[in-house]
């Protein structure tokens, strides 16, 4: 996922300033290092994110420095830091971007017109996948945008709720986040984000699961319908066993005397076959029945 919405290049500024946006609001930390000096960090998941990031950066004239660090806990995977100095020309950016206030002030959202065009809107959105987002499943699918704040997490909402897609939203101790659960919403969210390959690749998913569930039930469904009739054609099989071994079949109505050589001729055969096999056909409430006698026959 992050891979493909790394390879869309805005082609508009306000498109940039809003995915740059979205990314600081979801991954961005300021740094304060003394006599007003000050640097802003970006904390990212993946390569491909960062070289996004970076790029986004050089494209408003900003000059960053990557680093990478291994995570102390879980599977020790390999983070991406992006390092930006507080000059003159990064606060102006940032305040574009709604990074920051007019008075160089960290906002905890970015003002509407950073979100205020439908492009705008899908950027942010790819913004947050970059530098928050995470993607759980196939079963309890769950997506996630973590934001800094529980207001740039509301603003998660409200942008999706502009595309009439309902996003949930929960804060934690340390951030909040925006979250969509059930595959349709994920992928109605990840198609305003421009994945549309990542789509593509889920409704594929989809649509083999469902196939191979779909084969699972026939499947089952036929076994379970073998095991009845076996265990429904023993009784029969030995009744009729019972009857010739007697000598009492042979004196038997012409009808009974059929339904009991079909039994015997196909000993794995349904109602249904032994019916229509009959000369002339039968119901497959008269063979019922016809077998169910001989049964009754065989007990005397």
């Amino acid at each position: 996922m992050r891979e493909e919405l790394a390879q869309i290049a805005p082609a508009r500024a306000c498109d940039r300033l809003a995915e740059l946006s979205a990314l600081f609001h979801s991954a961005g930390s300021l740094h304060l290092r003394g006599r007003g000096a000050w640097s802003i960090h970006l904390d990212l998941a993946s390569g491909a994110a960062a070289r996004r990031a970076f790029a986004l950066l050089r494209a408003d004239g900003l000059r960053s420095e990557i680093r990478t660090y291994q995570r102390r806990a879980f599977d020790r995977a390999t983070r991406y830091q992006l390092h930006v100095d507080g000059a003159e020309d990064a606060l102006e950016v940032l305040v574009a971007a709604g990074v920051l206030d007019a008075r160089h002030g960290p906002l905890e959202r970015p003002p509407q017109r950073v979100v205020a065009r439908a492009c705008c809107r899908g950027a942010y959105l790819r913004g947050a996948f970059l530098g928050g987002g995470s993607l759980s499943g196939p079963r309890s699918a769950h997506l996630e945008l973590r934001a800094s704040s529980g207001a740039a997490a509301r603003l998660l909402v409200d942008v999706a709720a502009r595309a009439d897609l309902q996003l949930g939203l929960v804060e934690r101790e340390t951030h909040a986040a925006a979250y969509a659960k059930g595959w349709d919403a994920i992928e109605s969210l990840l198609a305003l984000a421009g994945a549309a390959e990542t789509v593509l690749a889920l409704e594929e998913r989809a649509v083999l699961a469902s196939a191979r569930a779909s084969a699972n039930r026939l499947a089952n469904a036929d076994h379970a319908n073998v095991v009845r009739m076996n265990r429904a054609a023993r009784p029969q099989l030995q009744a009729v066993r019972a009857l010739r071994a007697d000598g009492r079949l042979e004196r038997l109505p012409p009808p009974l005397q059929e339904a009991a050589e079909l039994r015997l001729r196909n000993p794995n055969g349904s109602l249904r076959e032994l019916a229509l096999r009959a000369n002339p056909p039968a119901s497959k409430a008269a063979m019922h029945r016809r077998l169910r006698r001989l049964e009754e026959l065989a007990s005397r």
